[in-house]
């Protein structure tokens, strides 16, 4: 099995009050293999409303390759990987925004409402080295999931 050159995967969402939180959670556990825990935090909006912080982190192989995985059937991950330079920061830790409403409906979009934060190996942890090891795992994935597309259709 292909290594993961990744320390962690960390997925953030928010459940607002006019949010049925139930649901967001649902949003989330898309991403999430079965076993992994969701941390739970209120807090308070700047009128007053409630604001529930929903968050995970998976750091076995396994968990982060099931996160890839459904990562993967990214449809415009051809376009993660062109803007990886303006994806992945000083710190080696590689971004993206993934729709909530479609994580919903279990399917995989980028768009607003869930931030997945990857930390990504890189020796010497430099930027450029980190973009050069995103770029080969997110590559990996999409010649996967082409792999599997073109079986599917023979």
């Amino acid at each position: 099995m292909a290594r993961v050159p990744l320390h962690y995967v960390d997925l953030r969402t928010f459940s607002y009050a006019t949010e049925d939180e139930k649901r967001v959670r649902q949003a989330l556990e898309t991403f999430l293999p079965e076993d992994a825990s969701i941390d739970r935090a209120e807090s308070v909006g700047h009128h007053g409303d409630r604001i529930v912080v929903l968050s995970a982190r998976v750091e076995n192989a396994d968990d982060m390759r099931h996160v890839l995985d459904r990562f993967g059937e990214l449809d415009d991950l051809d376009r993660v990987i062109e803007e990886l330079d303006d994806r992945v920061d000083d710190n080696c830790s590689f971004f993206c925004r993934l729709d909530k409403q479609a994580a919903f409906r279990g399917d995989v979009r980028l768009g607003p409402g869930i931030t997945l934060r990857a930390k990504v190996e890189a020796y010497p942890a430099k930027k450029s080295a980190a973009v050069e090891n995103a770029r080969e795992l997110l590559s990996r994935h999409d010649a996967d999931s082409g792999d599997a597309t073109d079986a599917e259709t023979r």
